[in-house]
């Protein structure tokens, strides 16, 4: 696109500046001026943008870097940058577009994983000095009727974390001014909850929630016991359940309570990230790289 310093429309090519960009002179007033480059999609990765579609296609379907790498050509450190690239355009992509959510139940869950090395490979200090290695959470949530994925956040397995994520999904919610359970022509005020929680046993759910939340929800946990599992990964047998109604929720509601769908998404993020599966060599190297390509599966699962 030619965009001239001055008012006129008429110009002519007039060479090129030392980094090769084409320049222009008006041929009425005679000031000179360079050709804006065009947007580059990749920024300045010298990758064809079909090859590159045709690799985060390929990553979102679940290969690896590496067969990746074998199918398109393309380096995996090239591989890497694209997937950090894009990811964190799609986590700004999500964090815009996820906002006046209305949701009926949202279940909470996290998933284990590892970067770098197991937690009982690092040393001592390593575990003192960074947290960026070792046992990492994928903490996500999912809405029972509409499937809808509205928040996640890679992380420690702390109170912390269950604060900061438990705030993030409350922001993207549609929540009640307080005025609202004020009392309204003659009748009793009172609040009403904008959505039902479900989570498992974690500890540091509860405050979690109570801090988000407060009144305006109706919040439960299950516990659900198995027996019969012979070995790691073995399937086992689920012999019961615990449920709680923490809040707003009565005896008769307790049935409600679930985190099977949450559960399930763990099966699937499992399926479309090689990074994920199981008995295998995929693993992630670096937090930055887990972050992106889990928001690129965020949106790819939310959208595609």
């Amino acid at each position: 696109m030619v965009v001239s310093i001055c008012q006129h429309e008429s110009s002519k090519k007039y060479g090129r500046d030392r980094y090769g960009n084409q320049r222009f002179c008006c041929l009425l007033c005679g000031k000179t001026f360079v050709a804006e480059a065009p947007a580059r999609p990749l920024g300045n990765m010298q990758v064809d943008v079909a090859t590159a579609k045709l690799a985060l296609r390929m990553l979102t379907e679940g290969m690896s870097i590496r067969a990746t790498e074998r199918t398109t050509g393309l380096h995996r450190d090239t591989l890497m940058k694209l997937i950090v690239l894009f990811g964190n355009a799609c986590q700004r992509f999500l964090d815009e577009r996820m906002r006046g959510l209305k949701l009926e139940h949202l279940q909470f869950d996290e998933q284990w994983t590892f970067v770098a090395k197991k937690q009982s490979r690092l040393t001592i200090n390593e575990r003192a000095e960074s947290s960026e290695q070792g046992d990492i959470y994928l903490w996500t949530c999912i809405d029972q009727t509409t499937k809808l994925m509205p928040s996640f956040m890679v992380g420690k397995r702390s109170a912390d974390n269950a604060r900061r994520f438990m705030m993030d999904v409350a922001r993207r919610l549609v929540m009640p001014n307080p005025h609202a359970s004020d009392a309204h022509a003659y009748q009793a005020g009172g609040y009403q909850p904008v959505v039902q929680i479900s989570t498992d046993g974690f500890a540091a759910y509860p405050e979690a929630v109570d801090l988000a939340f407060g009144p305006y929800v109706k919040f439960g946990t299950i516990i659900k016991d198995y027996r019969n599992a012979s070995m790691i990964y073995t399937p086992s047998e689920m012999v019961g359940t615990k449920r709680d109604g923490r809040r707003n929720i009565g005896e008769s509601e307790k049935d409600t309570i679930c985190t099977s769908h949450v559960e399930r998404l763990n099966g699937t993020q499992r399926l479309f990230m090689k990074r994920l599966n199981r008995l295998t060599y995929a693993f992630s190297k670096k937090l930055e790289n887990l972050e992106a390509a889990f928001a690129m599966f965020a949106a790819y699962y939310n959208f595609v």
